[in-house]
């Protein structure tokens, strides 16, 4: 008789070797450097088979990029989630500026050793930073996307202003890292991270604060 897994317990052990793999090849590229590191070291380390590794992680870009992954369509969600009467830029205005007061990663303004470690590979690695502008890309697709569908925008407004945000919360959270990378706590850079981007926000709403106005 063949005994079926149940799919919960199928799904937590398939996350559950998705992490060990991420995290062996983390660690490996802490220790050596990312370009140092080979596909056959990583499953080695993390005890698959490369084929299985690869069925999890595509590229080896994959495989850091994953720490990323839930926020690559966050500014969508957040867009979609909003409650009635907010704009969508006040919704994503809102939500980085929580995301500096939880000292989320994805902001930049977080100075736990691993987080900084794994900000300077990837800024310092091309392929990495390759991969993350690619990232970017599918951001940007993902909240025009919301814009037009939740918003009542027009798809070439949409695109013009997601891609803009994006670039904005991106450029924010580089400059949150590079602050608290040169020694500074990211308590002790909270204040000027919040006023810079209450400032950005203020220029994005020059241009685009009345999309999605209900």
């Amino acid at each position: 008789m063949t005994v079926t897994e149940p799919a919960g317990l199928r799904e937590r052990k398939k996350q559950r070797t998705r992490e060990a793999i991420s995290n062996a090849a983390i660690d490996l590229f802490f220790e050596h450097g990312f370009d140092q590191v080979s596909i056959a070291q990583i499953a080695e380390a993390a005890e698959v088979s490369r084929r299985t590794l690869f069925s999890y992680f595509p590229t080896k870009e994959s495989l850091v990029v994953h720490r990323f992954a839930d926020h690559e369509t966050e500014s969508a969600r957040v867009v979609r989630g909003r409650p009635d009467g907010q704009t969508p830029l006040q919704a994503l205005r809102q939500h980085f500026l929580d995301g500096l007061g939880r000292r989320d990663p994805i902001t930049g303004l977080n100075d736990g050793p691993e987080v900084l470690a794994l900000y300077r590979m990837i800024f310092a690695t091309s392929g990495l930073r390759a991969r993350m502008l690619e990232f970017n890309q599918t951001a940007a697709q993902a909240l025009a996307e919301a814009l037009v569908e939740t918003a009542g925008v027009r798809a070439a407004q949409a695109r013009a202003a997601a891609a803009a945000i994006v670039a904005v919360l991106s450029t924010l959270a580089q400059d949150n890292h590079a602050a608290v990378a040169a020694g500074k706590s990211a308590d002790e850079v909270h204040a000027q991270a919040r006023s810079e981007a209450e400032e950005a926000f203020a220029l994005l709403a020059d241009g685009f604060g009345g999309l999605g106005a209900r």
